[in-house]
């Protein structure tokens, strides 16, 4: 009896813990470092990872280099041979702190919270602050941002002969919408 009662309090215990975090790994991450009158240099990633650990506050958000698409193929080859490197740094991570979060807050209305953290970019690091936009959807959570990548933080070398066509700031936004496990099954079985 008392075996038991253990199990189901661990069992209790372990699935309180684990509906507080939320996930996805369907985020969908754009950049674009276009300049006018030049060509177009914009990719989008729809493989994007983030997790939310509301008590902590934490986030973090790992995208696979290799995973970002752009309009042309050769563009997409320079990007992950050239500039990124993403045979030698095949990730990019974030993980920060969402200031003054509090998961009961979060209902339908969007709300902008601060976001603090270190991101992780073709082996270097740098902390970085964002405004995040978060509400409840029926699916989830969703996340939005953007922010700003200066090509320069993170070592990545434009050849002289593109820089010009090149922005040496890349504009970033992120989007995703997070699940806890038990609301995944929930709506599932819809």
């Amino acid at each position: 009896m008392k075996r038991t009662t253990l199990l189901i309090l661990l069992f209790t215990a372990f699935s309180l813990l684990a509906q507080d975090k939320f996930k996805t790994s369907t985020a969908i991450v754009n950049f674009e470092a276009s300049v006018p009158f030049f060509e177009e240099v914009k990719a989008v990633n729809k493989l994007g990872t983030i997790v939310l650990e509301p008590q902590s506050s934490t986030i973090i958000c790992t995208v696979v280099i290799k995973d970002f698409r752009f309009k042309m193929d050769l563009m997409q080859e320079h990007f992950n041979e050239n500039y990124i490197e993403s045979h030698r740094y095949p990730k990019s991570v974030f993980k920060g702190k969402i200031e003054k979060f509090d998961l009961k807050n979060v209902d339908g209305i969007e709300k902008e919270y601060d976001i603090k953290g270190k991101l992780y970019l073709h082996g270097k690091s740098k902390i970085i602050e964002m405004k995040a936009l978060i509400k409840r959807v029926p699916e989830g959570i969703q996340i939005s941002c953007n922010y700003p990548i200066s090509v320069s933080d993170f070592n990545i070398a434009i050849p002289s002969i593109v820089s010009s066509k090149i922005s040496k700031t890349a504009n970033t936004n992120l989007l995703g919408v997070l699940q806890n496990e038990e609301e995944k099954k929930y709506l599932t079985l819809k």
